[in-house]
């Protein structure tokens, strides 16, 4: 059987609840639809605590740039928005105590919508093609127009 996500507080007060009511644990499981392991467990740390709350929320790392500092580090972008990211970093830790680098910042600009520092926006034909097919085109047009009759397959033709 897989696991689940964390209990919420209102069904780890009825698994204490049914307990303090009388009912055995496999009462309570078969009651409430848990195992037995998880009843036994909450009402168990709860005799001993007095609380049955998750200690889920305290683990892993803590974030280095919390919601004020990524409103600090909009307006750094808001006022720069040509800025390179080692800029914003400095400049973001100048007024901050807990240093931070690049890759932090990175990754909160990312989590805050700022994908890229650079323009994705590329022409779809080089230069030098583009050259190419315009004196193509030429050459085509003074053909015609010494012939007097348009040329087959370039009736169509669209340049950029």
């Amino acid at each position: 059987m897989g696991k689940k996500g964390d209990l919420s507080n209102f069904e780890r007060g009825m698994f204490v609840g049914a307990r303090r009511a009388g009912l055995s644990i496999s009462q309570s499981a078969q009651l409430l639809g848990f195992s037995r392991t998880t009843i036994s467990r909450v009402y168990k740390e709860w005799c001993e605590k007095g609380k049955t709350s998750s200690m889920r929320q305290s683990c892993g790392r803590k974030c280095l740039v919390d919601a004020r500092g990524q409103r600090i580090m909009g307006r750094l972008i808001q006022v720069d928005r040509r800025a390179t990211l080692t800029e914003i970093t400095t400049r973001y830790n100048r007024g901050m105590q807990q240093s931070i680098c690049e890759a932090t910042t990175r990754t909160t600009l990312r989590r805050m919508g700022y994908n890229s520092r650079r323009p994705h926006r590329v022409p779809l034909i080089s230069t030098t093609n583009r050259k190419k097919r315009l004196q193509l085109a030429q050459a085509h047009q003074i053909g015609q127009l010494k012939t007097g009759r348009m040329l087959p397959g370039l009736m169509s033709l669209d340049f950029c």
